[in-house]
């Protein structure tokens, strides 16, 4: 199982994501989720994976290979005029390797599925973030949804949607990202550090920077700490239900 959030702020774009992969409880292992490619000046774009494995590996490898080859092939994200047009490729070449996968019919239906998060800017339009589905359509978040998940989305849903303020400062996204994680960790084994950010500058059109934040990386053992605390004062400070 994966997590990963990207959100929009009004400085840029914050992207997030685990690194567990895991094929039962024995075997468990770490893979970056993460991807992010940039011309300099021109365009930068970052792209987070969840699901299949060897899904996803195939579709980050097909859309290098692209960006590499000579310009009579397929369509690169290098070549793309929009942010678009981006999402538009990378869908495509996502339900490509998924319907090259599928040999079994019916039976692997959902076996090699993915879902991906696509963000980024390109010179001449704003910052955009996508969520792409493994049939090969998208949806871009706007203001009345400023943020998509992929993976195991629902213990750390509830946090993003109280807290979230476009306004926020990179800083207390982290923040916010990293409690919404521990709260996903906490619940699933499945999902589990080191986790990997990066951080987009609105207009600075270059990969924006990028930390890795371990299970013993003492800013994360202080906001998991803290955060169960603050649960845990928040719950007797109510009032106790009165039996009659």
């Amino acid at each position: 199982m994966t997590y990963g959030v990207g959100i929009r702020l009004n400085k840029g774009l914050v992207f997030m994501s685990d690194t567990r992969t895991n094929a039962g409880v024995d075997n468990i292992s770490t893979f970056r989720k993460m991807f992010s490619w940039d011309v300099p000046g021109e365009r930068a774009i970052t792209l987070m994976t969840a699901g299949n494995l060897a899904t996803t590996q195939a579709v980050v490898s097909i859309l290098e290979e692209r960006m590499k080859a000579p310009a009579d092939r397929a369509p690169s994200m290098f070549e793309a005029p929009t942010m678009f047009q981006v999402a538009r490729i990378v869908a495509a070449t996502l339900k490509e390797v998924i319907a090259t996968h599928d040999k079994a019919g019916q039976q692997a239906d959902s076996a090699f599925h993915a879902t991906m998060i696509l963000g980024g800017q390109i010179s001449g339009g704003p910052s955009r973030l996508f969520l792409i589905y493994p049939e090969g359509n998208f949806i871009e978040a706007g203001a009345e949804t400023p943020f998509f998940q992929i993976g195991e989305t629902k213990y750390g849903r509830p946090i993003l949607v109280r807290a979230y303020d476009p306004d926020m400062t990179f800083e207390q996204a982290v923040k916010l990202l990293l409690v919404s994680f521990d709260s996903t960790i906490k619940a699933n084994l499945s999902v589990g550090a080191p986790l990997d950010a990066e951080l987009y500058t609105e207009d600075s059109l270059t990969t924006g920077r990028q930390i890795r934040f371990h299970a013993t990386d003492p800013y994360f053992e202080t906001i998991s700490n803290s955060w169960g605390d603050a649960l845990k004062d928040a719950l007797d400070q109510m009032p106790d239900f009165k039996l009659d």
